[in-house]
Order: C-alpha cells, then structure tokens, then sequence
C-alpha cells in the first residue's frame, strides 16, 4: 500500500528530492560503446546489434525500406491509424502557434535583427525491444517537421525475435514524416547518429526517450551534437481537495507507476480522508492492472500520499517538487492555476488525466523530469531551431560607438578588440 505522511514528515523531502542518478558501470560501458562506434562506424554498430538485439543485419538491410513501411500499415488496425492520424494532426496544430519568422529592426544608422533557421537534420531515437512507444515518435519527429527540418532520421532497436520493427512504430513514423529509419538501437544509435556510421548520417540534435545506457550516451555525446534532455524516471504530482473522486485519483496515480519501476506517483491533499481513500482504490485498482508488478515496485519504493494543512501547502509542496507531470484534481482550476510556479505540465481539472497529454491533446509530451522543470521546458518548435542575431553598422553609426568599443575593450585588458574599431577612422 501507499505511504501516508503528514507534510512535515522529514520522510516527504526525501522522497520528493530525488535527483538524476548516475550509475559509474553504465557510465564506463557507454563510453566504451561511443568510443569503438566512432572509430569503426557501421561495423561496430552492427556487431553491437547482434550482441544486444540478437539481431544479424548489413549495410543493405539495417535501414527500413518503403516496402516495410507499407507492410507495416497493412498490419495496424484501421482504427488505431485514424488515432495516430488525429494525434499527430493535433500535435501540428499546437506546435504551429509556436512557430516565429526572422526579425529585423531597421535603425536609421544601423540595423539589428535576429535570423531564425530550421536545423538541417534531426535524429530521433524511438524505444523498441519490448517496448513501443508510437506516441512519442509522433511527439518528436511532429514538431521537428513543423519548425522546417528538412531530414530527419529515426533509430530504434529490431525486435529479438523477427528482427524487425514494431508495425505501429513504423506507421507512426511515417505519419509524421520522418525520412529514414534504421534499425539499430541503445548507445551504438546514439554514437552512430552524434559521428555518423554510414548509410546512418551525422545529424545536429538527438531527441527522444531511452533507456539508461540511451540517456548516458545522449548526456556524453552532447558538444558533439546537440540534443533535448537527459531524462530521469516519469512522475506525476496530483493536487486534490474534498471535490475530488478517489477512483480516479488512484486511476492516475497507477497511470504513471506502471510506466517503469522507477516512475513516482505522488498525491497532495488537505483531506485525510481523501488520502485514505485514494490508498485503498489505489491497492484494489492495482491487482487489476495488466503491469500490476511494475506498478507495485513503483508505489513501494517511490509512491506518496502528502496530507497538507491547506491546499496552498499542497501548491508550495508541487512547486518545490517541480514534478513532471501537475494535475490539479480540485474546483476553480482556473483561478488557481497562478499559484503553479514550476511544473513540466499542468492538466487541469477533474476530467484531464495526464494520459490525455500523453496521446491526443497536441501538447508535447517529452517533459522535464527529475525536478527539472525549475529550469527547462517541454520540448517544442524552439528545439528544432537556431537563432543567429544579425547586426548592420553604418560608418556614422560605428562612429558614434567608437569610443564606448574602445573604452570596454581596453577595460578589458583587449587593445586589439579597441583598434579594430578605431583603425577605420584613422586620418
């Protein structure tokens, strides 16, 4: 059963601050990985594809030819390529109100101004094995398509045992426009997508969820290539009042212990008798679940119930927690919803489970975890971008400057920075 404490339990702080673990095994083995795929490209690639997947493939058959993709749809229900469909048309909608043009700001001696462009090429890294994730292929090649991206590259790991890949990864991929995909998986897909392993291209940012040895490869391999985040486990912070129906609280609780053994589930509420009853649905709803293993190592070592002295101390706890996931399960979402200052994002009201963020809303999905949200954001448009300023100087205007270049410059112990500016006015 879920633990129960009171807020000022020393027990909740270290529950709540659970940072980014580091694991050196992992960090050494990564490492090694990165560094063969570098030196020997595809060759180590595939030898690792063989040790890991247990998969056999060659230059000819590592990347998916159209003829799997279109046998691909052939084995996906109608109705489940309908919702990949309207999810990945919801998704364009929300991402397109992101979307800023070039600026300049034309001065009568000079002008200033900033240059937005697409990134050349993006790789996305899906989840596979065992596991498929159709969503977040739609979550993160979408907006990379619609921020202008010309090329994007999938990598996700063959199954072990047909050594292809899931029908409905493809399907999704394919409905979101990513332009070549490949069957490798793990760090050797990273390192191959960071240096390029031909046919598998060098890109500028890698994007998308993984497993411990994917997350350890994309925080090593970033200076070389750009990427989103080194995610940690999911988590989702319910805020509920006396409004609120226990079944559901305890459905989503559950929603988000079943994603993994680490994945934390954490309730705050000023009803104790609430808390009660979230406990007790939650232990009965579990033994029904399909993951229910899953689901109870998660509640054991990382799940919480907090009963606070007001809802405003449940807001303060969400806000120090700066969780992934915020679902604000109480009357008057919207009035309160000033009171969130950190949260990856924030569902509103008692009919807005998580999952709908998850899967149809359109709102991205690749969040921050591990307390992150106090400083990053979700992944949007502004990933698949770049930003040059431009700056247009006039010789009146540089004159005018002259002396101010001059005086910082030399401040900073820089003559020739000064001189560069100087040296154009030279009688």
């Amino acid at each position: 059963m879920i633990k129960i404490y009171k807020s000022s339990d020393p027990e909740v702080q270290a529950r709540l601050n659970r940072a980014a673990e580091r694991d050196a095994a992992v960090e050494n083995s990564v490492a090694n990985i990165i560094a063969k795929t570098r030196s020997r490209g595809l060759d180590a690639v595939l030898e690792y594809t063989k040790k890991f997947d247990g998969v056999t493939l060659d230059a000819d058959t590592v990347e998916v030819s159209r003829e799997e993709i279109d046998a691909a749809y052939a084995q996906v229900d109608g109705a489940m390529i309908g919702s990949l469909k309207k999810s990945a048309e919801r998704i364009r909608e929300f991402h397109a109100k992101q979307l800023r043009g070039s600026t300049m700001d034309y001065l009568p001696d000079r002008a200033l101004g900033v240059m937005i462009r697409p990134l050349e090429r993006v790789g996305i890294y899906a989840p596979g094995g065992t596991a498929f994730y159709p969503s977040s292929v739609l979550m993160n090649a979408v907006p990379a398509k619609v921020a202008g991206v010309p090329e994007i590259i999938m990598v996700t790991p063959p199954d072990r045992k047909t050594g292809g890949l899931s029908p409905l990864t493809l399907a999704a991929a394919d409905i979101a426009g990513v332009d070549r995909i490949f069957k490798v998986g793990g760090a050797q897909a990273i390192a191959a997508l960071a240096f390029g392993a031909a046919p598998i291209p060098r890109v500028d940012k890698i994007t998308g969820p993984g497993n411990a040895y994917v997350a350890e490869a994309k925080r090593q391999v970033f200076g070389q290539v750009g990427i989103d985040s080194v995610a940690g486990p999911s988590e989702v912070f319910i805020i509920a009042d006396f409004s609120a129906k226990a079944d559901w609280v305890a459905a989503d609780l559950l929603a988000q212990a079943e994603h993994d053994e680490r994945a934390q589930a954490i309730l705050a509420t000023p009803s104790a008798e609430l808390a009660q009853a979230v406990a007790v649905s939650l232990e009965r709803q579990a033994n029904e679940r399909d993951r229910k293993s899953i689901i109870g190592k998660s509640i054991d070592d990382y799940g919480i119930i907090i009963v606070t002295e007001t809802l405003e101390e449940a807001f303060d706890t969400a806000n120090k927690a700066a969780p992934e996931h915020l679902e604000l399960c109480i009357d008057h979402t919207f009035s309160r919803l000033g009171l969130v200052k950190n949260a990856g994002a924030v569902f509103l009201g008692h009919f807005t489970p998580e999952s709908v963020g998850d899967y149809i809303a359109g709102s991205n999905h690749v969040l921050p975890t591990s307390g992150t949200a106090r400083f990053f954001s979700g992944l949007s448009v502004d990933d698949f971008i770049k930003k040059t300023s431009v700056v247009f100087y006039t010789k009146s205007a540089l004159k005018g400057d002259a002396d101010d270049i001059e005086r910082i410059a030399l401040g900073e112990g820089l003559d020739a920075h000064a001189r560069s500016a100087t040296i154009r006015f030279d009688t």
